[in-house]
């Protein structure tokens, strides 16, 4: 009995001290969790500006990229037979006439003879050839620019630019002809399909048309002449 007395005597003297000790562990514990707290807290990370900045960036991006797309033929920088650059906002105001050109091919005879024809007519009207040789079908454009320049201005009297050699198909195809293209599909796709192929450019740049090989220079005077406001 007297044991039992002690023993509560005992707990309660001590209880007090327990309880000290208990509310001075769990405040400290309390004062290490909280001292973490900016550590780990979600807001704070949710507003870092990381996922803004990459949004922001992206749109820019993106804009950036809307507007470097070629809006026009005035667009584009070829290369001419000396390969040196030509910006073919030179032409600005000018009706174009875009060709493919080939020394060897069966429409090569009538299509340069008629070309040199339309050409002499309506130049000093603000009508321009553009002329870029190409090799793509049946290796009829074998020769250097040199010799390809010398053959069209030495026996077909050619006056106007002729460019550079190029591609018109394919995925090494000359950015400009890409544009053409895309511009103004053919009857069976945007594939050009032999030599001699024609683009019509009014004097903003846009295609307004396009004729398949065959077809002769001659036959498009009046498209040319309506654009150029020539009534005779």
């Amino acid at each position: 009995m007297l044991r039992s007395s002690i023993r509560l005597l005992y707990i309660r003297r001590t209880s007090p001290l327990l309880r000290s000790l208990s509310s001075s562990s769990s405040s400290s514990s309390s004062k290490r969790f909280d001292s973490a707290k900016p550590l780990f807290n979600s807001h704070r990370i949710i507003s870092l500006p990381i996922s803004t900045t990459g949004a922001k960036l992206s749109r820019s991006e993106h804009s950036m990229a809307a507007s470097s797309e070629p809006k026009s033929l005035y667009d584009f920088t070829v290369k001419d037979a000396k390969g040196n650059d030509v910006d073919l906002s030179i032409y600005k105001g000018k009706v174009l006439l875009i060709v493919n050109v080939a020394s060897q091919c069966g429409l090569t005879n009538s299509n340069y003879t008629e070309l040199a024809q339309l050409y002499e007519k309506y130049k000093g009207h603000g009508f321009e050839i553009l002329a870029f040789p190409c090799n793509q079908f049946g290796n009829q454009e074998p020769g250097t620019n040199e010799e390809i320049v010398q053959f069209a201005c030495t026996r077909f009297k050619a006056e106007y630019p002729i460019f550079d050699k190029v591609d018109v198909n394919g995925d090494k195809a000359a950015p400009v002809y890409k544009f053409l293209k895309s511009s103004k599909g053919g009857l069976f796709g945007d594939g050009i399909k032999w030599n001699f192929a024609k683009f019509l450019v009014d004097k903003d740049g846009n295609v307004v048309d396009r004729f398949a090989p065959t077809t002769s220079p001659l036959s498009i005077e009046k498209d040319v002449k309506k654009l150029l406001g020539v009534t005779a």
